[in-house]
């Protein structure tokens, strides 16, 4: 398939640049994955669509502020975002226009070194361990379309209420629409709630460029499975329950841990899944998800887990409708 097939026009007026005052106040667009029936409710009517016995599974990922500024030796700003971790001074980043073994100079007296690494990639090497800098100075990642700069809030409403291992540079955003008054709602129907880590980076959000979405390359992201959630999703499964995927990042996690026999196991390490129409789903019957850009490849996911015109065509009616698009925008449910 072509990434045009997986365009459409969103209005800039329909992307959401902040969150809602109240998380669970979004609204949600229930998708019926098999007829591609639409019907429009509030996200805290969710526990209503919830059956006991299915098994929510959310990612804990948690998102570090990640934005750096610092000053080039030459003068001028050097914009640091971090992708990932390689050692205790060493980080994959993102910067524009960098030079090999160039230095940069950051608030506090920190220093780093901007070195080529692989292919495109780019590493920064400090001179000092930077987890607890990160915390003080950094700022929250906010994506480019949100077009501001982050502030003081960001760091608790751009952050699920069940975040706990950090190493995102993105939140899992379907699942910011969760409160932890709503959680225990679902917990007390009958619904159980298991965890996944994908710490949500490059591969999640890098554009497709190229035209024949089979020559995409995904960048590999690290996801880890405990042993606990694979043993509850499996017995779902064999026990013919659903389980309900929270956010595009926890459908890779789970059908890329899946074994030849088709059980989920408890896995760690990175995973590049790209998926895309005409995959076969072995785990996830149902999912929670945002609404997505365009030629992105979570739309195109989303696109494989229904038809891809009950995708568009619920697309279209969200617009229609007003819904807010994005990180920071509504919801839907895919059934």
């Amino acid at each position: 398939m072509k990434a045009s097939d997986f365009d459409y026009r969103l209005p800039q007026q329909q992307i959401a640049y902040r969150p809602k005052a109240q998380r669970q106040n979004s609204r949600l667009l229930l998708l019926n994955k098999k007829n591609g029936g639409i019907s429009h409710r509030n996200f805290y009517e969710l526990p209503h669509f919830l059956n006991p016995g299915d098994v929510l599974v959310l990612n804990n990922t948690k998102v570090i502020p990640a934005r750096l500024t610092g000053k080039r030796k030459e003068g001028g700003e050097a914009e640091i975002l971090l992708v990932q971790k390689l050692g205790e001074k060493v980080w994959e980043c993102l910067v524009k226009n960098p030079k090999n073994n160039e230095e940069i100079h950051f608030e506090g007296g920190l220093r780093g070194r901007l070195l080529k690494g692989n292919e495109q990639d780019w590493i920064i090497e400090f001179d000092e361990q930077v987890d607890d800098y990160i915390e003080l100075y950094g700022k929250m990642p906010l994506p480019p379309y949100i077009d501001r700069e982050p502030e003081d809030s960001d760091r608790i409403s751009y952050q699920t209420v069940y975040a706990d291992k950090k190493g995102a540079i993105a939140a899992p955003t379907a699942g910011l629409h969760f409160t932890c008054k709503l959680l225990d709602e679902i917990k007390s129907g009958g619904v159980g709630i298991e965890h996944v880590t994908l710490h949500v980076g490059i591969g999640t959000f890098k554009p497709v460029k190229v035209e024949n979405i089979e020559d995409h390359n995904m960048h590999g992201e690290y996801r880890s499975v405990p042993e606990n959630t694979a043993s509850a999703v499996n017995k779902a499964k064999a026990e013919g329950r659903r389980v309900i995927a929270v956010g595009t990042t926890v459908v890779r996690t789970l059908e890329s841990s899946v074994n030849e026999s088709g059980e989920v196991i408890a896995a760690s390490g990175q995973t590049d899944l790209f998926i895309t129409p005409g995959f076969e789903f072995k785990v996830v019957d149902a999912l929670i998800t945002n609404f997505h850009l365009p030629r992105s490849t979570l739309l195109m996911l989303v696109s494989a887990f229904s038809e891809r015109e009950y995708i568009f065509r619920a697309y279209d009616e969200a617009r229609e409708k007003n819904y807010r698009f994005l990180s920071y925008g509504d919801v839907m449910f895919i059934n």
